[in-house]
């Protein structure tokens, strides 16, 4: 039988409730489906660890992770420490660390739940936001001079690299030729940003032009939010840099309902280390510990890693059990206007599993 190894990071605030639902969800939805098993390792780092030792992982920490099948992650970010600190340190070191460069990011409305669209127009959300993951706007690269003084400055600088464009963009045509509509949307800033994205343009359309079966458009960043909410069923695929596709995909999932819904995968395509697969919620400090978290999204999550292992009926199980109980409406967290805690929802999902039939 398959046996897939997988590294559990909860990390900060509602991060360890969602992750250790998941868990339980992907052990049953092994056992539901059958032909393979999973087997966990949690990992206890993040912002506990910080405080006790002064880092968010151990200084071996990839070397720990990358004899994994995948990561489970669950969210950074603390009130007391500095929010560079908490990202840097362990969630952008693992995705830099392991190239995971493909961050993809699918996005609907499941049954039952209503977002802030019309109805009409929240059904028509069917989209997969792929966003460049290792450099562009948050490459890290820049500092600071002058600190305290009046003539203090600081600088980030986006880096471009020919590869990082064109690598991302053909992850984000294979994407798109994979999906029915065979449409992608290349956000830009060109008008703007006269160098960094003026080459990203001219890559990307040196990259489209390899895939004449794709139906290619450019579209700059601030229209592309306006379109989103005024005629979602015109896109489809959207490649975007780091920070742009950050911004949209957290629109998009407010646009399908709550944020505690949407999923990602941060993803090496060339499988070189072990992707990793996190619910894009965050820390949620307001409701940690109060057993109310959505795991929807790290359900979701898991179904995507499950696809990435080479499991697709069993992550299209999990998929059907998870949009059954968002169908019944009757087991839903607060954010989606329900009264069921985590751990009901958790219960609800595991039972759909059963009569899920692959």
């Amino acid at each position: 039988m398959r046996q897939h190894r997988i590294a559990a990071i909860g990390g900060d605030g509602i991060g360890p409730e969602v992750i250790a639902a998941g868990c339980r969800v992907l052990e049953a939805t092994a056992a539901a489906q059958g032909g393979f098993g999973v087997a966990f390792q949690t990992f206890d780092w993040g912002s506990e660890m910080y405080r006790r030792t002064g880092l968010m992982m151990p200084a071996d920490g990839l070397r720990q992770l990358e004899g994994f099948d995948a990561i489970f992650f669950g969210a950074v970010g603390a009130p007391d420490i500095p929010d560079h600190i908490t990202l840097w340190e362990l969630r952008l070191a693992i995705c830099q660390g392991f190239d995971q460069y493909a961050n993809v990011r699918p996005t609907r409305l499941l049954p039952g739940v209503r977002g802030p669209l019309r109805e009409d127009l929240g059904r028509q959300i069917d989209w997969v936001i792929v966003r460049e993951n290792s450099e562009g706007e948050y490459a890290g690269v820049g500092g600071r001079a002058h600190r305290g003084l009046p003539i203090e400055v600081a600088m980030d600088v986006a880096v471009f690299t020919r590869e990082g464009v064109a690598r991302i963009c053909r992850h984000a045509c294979e994407v798109a030729m994979a999906r029915p509509r065979r449409h992608l949307t290349v956000v830009t800033k060109s008008n703007a940003q006269r160098h960094g994205m003026v080459m990203w343009d001219e890559v990307c359309a040196e990259v489209t032009a390899q895939y004449p079966g794709l139906t290619v458009e450019k579209m700059l960043v601030d229209a592309m939010t306006a379109r989103m909410v005024m005629k979602p069923g015109s896109v489809d695929t959207v490649v975007a840099t780091n920070l742009h596709a950050d911004i949209l995909s957290d629109l998009a999932s407010a646009l399908a309902g709550s944020l505690g819904i949407g999923a990602t995968g941060n993803i090496d395509p060339q499988r070189r280390r072990p992707s990793m697969f996190e619910p894009i919620h965050g820390s949620a400090f307001d409701i940690t510990g109060k057993g109310i978290a959505n795991p929807l999204g790290a359900f979701w999550t898991a179904s995507m890693m499950l696809e990435h292992l080479g499991e697709a009926p069993a992550a299209q199980r999990l998929m059907r059990a998870v949009e059954a109980v968002t169908a019944r409406g009757d087991v839903l967290t607060p954010d989606l206007g329900g009264t069921a805690t985590t751990a009901q929802v958790t219960d609800a999902v595991i039972a759909a599993l059963a009569g899920a039939n692959a």
